[in-house]
């Protein structure tokens, strides 16, 4: 019985090809996306669940409610590891600090040695931690052990580094390197490779003694009111505790240390292992963060285009009904039950299905580098795991049943006497209007990833093209950790710059004016006691302003002084101060910290000081040049490149000790929204394979219809109906059918993309025009997709077409 249901399942295949054809591609299309999402959806909720008892490790967060809003930090002042170890002794805490854009100068055996043509900067995978960070998460080690980062000034490096500074891992033991020209370590130990699913990609591990021991050179600080977001710290939970039992701990030990900075409600509480991926509240070491919302739209787009596929396969399955009638009405009469005709149904379908999957599987396979480049995941994905498997065998059954059912169900309902009387249409063969609804269903399912496109890529532009309160074009920066040397040297190399034709400026500075930089600090205005907010600090050189075109709202900015303690503060700070005019801060005092009283000067007008996701923060602008790890240099915009080369050798020339690396800024900000260009590419991948399976399914029924409707457009054609009226005939019903699947996608997408815009401060605003041009798009599309089919049907010679039974 099996083997005649595979041959009836074959030879149906083969009498239907144009069908079977639909069916199987729309099918493997669908599959091979879910396939790709699921793989990418897994990578991502994989991240840091390699360690053992990942469930039981916490991060120690810092959370200011203040008056107006709540701050988040993914830091926690210096001093609070030293005391939590002391009121906590039950627990072990570790802690990780990370290391931006440090020179790692490669010495080999020569500690001594005064310089070395082996320079790096290092932007990522530079940490310090204690040996207790190691006891809490699990990485091998091949050489050495944790209990070797007590000492200070020494390091550990995985096989990768070691290989790129020293050419042999192995051989890399016992050689030295300086760190910012400064601080020479002793290389003691070897990590095994880390995993690039991880938010914690060491790469070169310091112990935090040498940062405790290195005169400030890494801003270590014992000033509980202090905060940097790359100092961190890590526990494991103890088996006697629960997070709810700690954080009710950590808030006495809140209420302890912190009343003795401001009186702000600063906080700590736990953030699991588990869910710092995901927290964009938290972003740590580089923003490397996935907002959950961004898998739950993917795993929702691969839902779509698999239940699409399905509708397809329902679709036609319906309407060919009609012409397995008879087969149905004999296998009745000579015995068939019910159970075995559904049966029957429901085989071939799963057979159809299996090669379909095996179809599918192959092009994801063959799809995986591409979407891994677009989702920039740099481990390479397989789908050879049981992870997978397991999903692709689920989908097997999902599909068989979401696709299989209905037809069997409408298949095995025949009556026998009419279906040998040939009584049985496509008009009664599960219903006109399920078919109808089907369509509406899956065209309002790409009408919601068509719009979703539209404001995606139209926000992304706006993103690009916002004004940021500053100059960004023909600016490009290089970046290093200065010491004092370099810094004396900064003015003469200042001066070469401008003599390089092609220069209109330069600028010394902490960071640019739009940046990931969240370096805050409590402070006071006026003598009066601690506001209740925190201020955000750059520091710049008074060059800073005409570099990057920030025009003043009031006053001046800055001169050049070593001595004087001139500021200079945003519009944004002067409204959460209460002034309403800007001119009235102009003289008054501001203290940061605890230092020394500053004099504003001037108020620059608001720039956006970090991303467009977030509001511009109360900032204060100030000098100091032991922070000045940027120069910038405005270039005119003839020959920038040779301009460039002029200044890199100039670069060079005065700090020959220091490695040359630069960027432009307008690239450095649009870094800023890199996840949301990859989403705003992944809508417009499978908004196109949805439309893709829309129209296959649009193109199979309109297939369908001519076929059935060959008489009617004959006798049609010769009571004079014009080829027009006949495309007219199959066009009609179609777009009434887009019509309501509009209706029904425009609350839902309107919905789905206002939540996404809410991720952004400044975004655009969602226009009419984005979903009628929407609903444009889907009519065009499936009046080509109907259109090839109806004019070759209007176009066939009637008496021809009157002939056909």
């Amino acid at each position: 019985m099996i083997r005649n249901y595979f041959i009836t399942a074959l030879r149906n295949l083969a009498r239907h090809k144009a069908f079977s054809f639909i069916n199987i591609t729309g099918l493997a299309i669908g599959i091979a996306s879910c396939l790709l999402l699921f793989a990418v959806v897994k990578y991502e909720m994989s991240y840091d669940t390699f360690q053992p008892d990942y469930k039981n490790i916490y991060h120690i967060v810092t959370q200011d409610k203040r008056q107006e809003n709540t701050e988040y930090n993914p830091g926690i002042p210096f001093p609070a590891l030293d005391a939590l170890r002391l009121d906590f002794p039950q627990t072990t805490f570790g802690t990780l600090m990370i290391n931006y854009g440090s020179q790692v100068t490669v010495l080999g055996t020569d500690p001594n040695a005064s310089t070395s043509d082996k320079k790096f900067i290092e932007n990522e995978g530079f940490f310090f931690a204690d040996p207790a960070f190691f006891k809490i998460f699990n990485y091998k080690w091949l050489v050495g052990s944790p209990e070797l980062l007590k000492e200070p000034n020494v390091t550990v490096l995985t096989q990768k580094m070691a290989e790129k500074y020293f050419g042999n891992w192995k051989d890399a033991v016992g050689k030295f390197l300086r760190l910012d020209n400064t601080v020479t370590v002793e290389v003691v130990g070897i990590l095994e490779n880390t995993k690039l699913n991880s938010d914690y990609r060491l790469q070169i591990v310091s112990s935090f003694e040498t940062v405790k021991k290195s005169d400030g050179l890494f801003f270590y600080s014992t000033d509980w009111g202090a905060t940097t977001s790359n100092f961190h710290i890590y526990m494991r939970m103890p088996d006697n505790m629960t997070p709810d039992m700690f954080n009710k701990q950590l808030l006495a030990f809140g209420n302890k240390h912190y009343q003795k900075v401001r009186g702000n409600e600063r906080t700590n509480y736990l953030q699991a292992l588990s869910a710092v991926h995901f927290d964009k509240r938290f972003e740590t070491f580089g923003g490397h963060t996935t907002d959950k919302s961004t898998l739950l739209t993917l795993m929702l787009i691969g839902v779509f285009i698999i239940l699409m596929a399905c509708i397809n396969f329902i679709n036609l399955s319906t309407a060919q009904a009609v012409g397995r009638s008879k087969e149905v009405g004999i296998r009745k009469v000579l015995g068939s039950y019910r159970r075995q005709l559904f049966g029957q149904v429901i085989g071939e379908t799963s057979f159809i299905v299996t090669c379909s999957v095996l179809l599918g599987f192959l092009l994801a396979l063959i799809s995986l580098p591409f979407v891994s480049h677009v989702a920039s995941i740099e481990e390479k994905l397989s789908l050879f795991n049981w992870q997978t498997i397991s999903f692709t065998l689920l989908l097997i059954i999902v599909v068989t049943l979401l696709a299989g059912v209905y037809p069997a169900l409408i298949l095995s309902g025949f009556k026998p006497v009419l279906a040998l009387k040939n009584k049985i249409t496509s008009a009664t063969v599960g219903g006109i209007s399920l078919r109808r609804g089907l369509v509406v269903a899956q065209f309002a399912i790409s009408q919601v990833l068509i719009i979703g496109t539209i404001v995606a890529i139209a926000q992304m532009k706006f993103v690009k093209n916002a004004d940021l309160g500053f100059v960004k074009d023909a600016l490009f920066v290089m970046r290093s950790n200065v010491d004092s040397l370099a810094q004396s040297h900064q003015k003469s190399f200042a001066g070469e710059l401008m003599q390089v034709p092609g220069v209109e400026s330069v600028s010394f500075s902490s960071d640019i004016p739009s940046s990931e930089s969240n370096w805050s600090t409590n402070f006071a205005f006026d003598h009066k006691p601690d506001e209740t907010f925190n201020l955000f600090i750059k520091f710049a050189d008074e060059n800073y302003f005409k570099t990057f075109g920030l025009k003043m709202a009031a006053g001046r900015g800055y001169t050049e002084s070593d001595t004087t303690n001139e500021v200079v503060v945003n519009e944004t700070l002067i409204k959460k101060l209460g002034l309403k005019d800007p001119q009235l801060a102009i003289g008054k005092d501001i203290r940061m910290g605890s230092q020394r009283w500053n004099k504003i000067v001037g108020v620059v007008k608001d720039f956006k000081t970090n991303s467009l996701r977030e509001d511009v923060k109360p900032t204060i602008i100030a000098q100091s040049r032991q922070f000045y790890t940027v120069a910038s240099v405005k270039l005119r915009s003839s020959e920038i490149k040779k301009t460039q080369a002029a200044v890199e050798a100039s670069w060079n020339r005065t700090f020959p000790a220091f490695a040359y690396t630069s960027s432009y800024v307008e690239d450095d900000i649009t870094d800023f929204y890199k996840q949301e260009d990859q989403l705003a590419l992944l809508y417009k991948i499978f908004a196109g394979i949805a439309i893709f399976i829309s129209c296959l399914g649009l193109y199979g029924l309109v297939t369908f219809m001519a076929v059935q409707k060959t008489k009617e457009i004959g006798v049609r054609k010769v009571l004079g109906a014009s080829v027009g009226q006949i495309v007219v005939l199959f066009s009609k019903e179609f777009t009434l059918l887009i019509v309501i699947g509009s209706l029904i996608a425009i609350p839902v997408a309107y919905y789905m993309m206002n939540s996404w815009l809410q991720n952004f401060v400044f975004r655009i605003r969602l226009s009419p025009f984005v979903f009628i041009g929407a609903v444009l798009l889907s009519l065009v599309i499936a009046w080509l997709a109907v259109g090839y089919k109806s004019v070759k049907a209007a176009l066939a010679n009637p008496v021809k077409s009157i002939r056909t039974e």
